[in-house]
Formats: structure tokens, C-alpha cells, sequence
């Protein structure tokens, strides 16, 4: 089995490491600090299994477990809190710090009978840029970007409405705004990201805001003014 491990504290790192070494038929391929280089990590190593620390800056484990090209999960955390989240996201297992070795043992043995079960994925590139996977509730959504107008940062979640709901994201902004630039998307301030087709009217009151078609207002900021006004054509 192959295993990439990600955990924002080396030592951390260095200690699954070691003790995944001890373990029949694991090979560690690779390690990442957080959440976005252990995806671009996924991609190029292609990992069987993840272990990941799910408290981590930035985009944290539950926020890698959302997107759909990550590899199955096993959770590593100080933080019984997250238990309930990590099982959402379909996690094969949820391991407490400090991790003893025969607790270790037991989530490779529950992976492994996981992916006796699964079919291989598909030939082929699958991951679509676009797709956003939300767990609300019960629900898990599968949502095209290209039908959501804005994102707002609120704290260490995303907001965006879709549908006549207001659903949370696991997801830096500037993340977002990397993987959906091929939309044409526009920075009005620093906590929101709007779809620039999705912009009817830009109200010049009040320093600036844009009016969007499903009429929410975003407001733009002093130093965002010149570079919208630039992208719609303005002046």
C-alpha cells in the first residue's frame, strides 16, 4: 500500500513516517505540510492511501477531502471535535494524537479491506476543475462553479448560494480563485470572488459595488477600484 502522509508539523510527519516503516506492505511515497501541496502531491505520486492531519492553516484535511480527485483518508488529529465531520467526508478512520502503533495498525488493515472493496478508478484524467463537492447535513452536492455568481470567505469556510442554499466550503479563496481563473473570475475585494458573466451593473455609489444577476452586491475595495473597472470594460 501506498501512503502519503501530510501534517503541518514535521515532527509529526517524521513520527507516522517511522512507524508506518514498521508496517507490512506500506511504502511511504511522499509527505506534504498542507492541504494543497499534499493534492498536487496526490496527483503526481498517486497515493492508495492519505493519512492527514485535519487541523492544519490554510486548506486543512477536511477541506482536501472535499475535492474530488484526493485518494482515500485516514485523519490524524489532537481534536476529538472533528470526528463527526471527519466520518461526513467518508473518512476510512479518525486516529487521535498521540497515535499509538497498534491503533496505527488497525486503520491500514481497515484500509486495505476498503480498497479490496472499491473498483479501480478510471483510465484517464477525471478531475474537473470545476466541481465543487459540499457536505450540508446529510447531503453531500456535487456543484458545477460555473453556476455559483460569488464566494465569500467567512473565517475558514467559503460561502456561496446555489440553488436558494447558502452552503460552506472548505477552501482558501485564493485557492479557489487559482482553479477557477478559466471562468473569468473577479477579485472585488479581498474576501469575495465573483463570476465576471454573472456581473450586470457596476454602481459607482458609495466607493463601488457590482451587481450581480441573481442581484446580490459585492463591494469593491479602494485598491481592487482601477482593476475592475479595467476588466469591465470601464476605464
Amino acid at each position: 500500500m501506498r501512503v502519503l502522509v501530510v501534517d503541518d508539523e514535521p515532527l509529526a510527519r517524521a513520527r507516522l513516517i517511522r512507524m508506518l516503516g514498521r508496517i507490512e506492505g506500506v511504502e511511504v511515497v511522499g509527505e506534504a505540510g498542507d492541504g494543497h501541496e499534499a493534492l498536487a502531491r496526490a496527483a503526481e505520486l498517486a497515493p492508495d492511501l492519505m493519512l492527514i492531519d485535519i487541523d492544519m492553516p490554510g486548506l486543512d484535511g477536511l477541506g482536501v477531502a472535499e475535492h474530488p480527485e484526493a485518494p482515500p483518508l485516514v485523519f490524524t488529529t489532537a481534536h476529538a471535535s472533528f470526528a463527526l465531520e471527519a466520518f461526513e467526508a467518508d473518512a476510512i478512520d479518525y486516529l487521535l494524537k498521540p497515535i499509538s502503533k497498534e491503533r496505527l495498525a488497525r486503520a491500514i488493515d481497515k484500509a486495505r479491506g476498503r480498497l479490496r472493496r472499491e473498483p479501480p478508478p478510471p483510465a484517464g484524467p477525471t478531475t474537473d476543475p470545476f466541481r465543487l463537492v459540499v457536505t450540508d447535513g446529510s447531503m453531500r452536492f456535487f456543484i458545477d462553479a460555473r453556476e455559483v455568481t460569488s464566494f465569500v470567505a467567512d473565517q475558514k469556510y467559503v460561502v456561496f448560494r446555489w440553488r436558494g442554499r447558502e452552503l460552506l466550503l472548505r477552501e482558501s479563496l485564493d485557492a479557489l480563485e487559482a482553479r477557477l481563473a478559466p471562468l473569468g473570475m473577479l477579485r472585488p475585494n479581498r474576501g469575495a470572488l465573483v463570476r465576471r458573466d454573472a456581473v450586470v451593473a457596476f454602481d459607482a455609489s458609495d466607493g463601488g459595488s457590482l451587481v450581480l444577476n441573481d442581484e446580490q452586491r459585492i463591494p469593491v475595495s479602494r485598491r481592487a477600484l482601477a482593476s475592475i473597472r479595467d476588466a469591465l470594460g470601464l476605464g
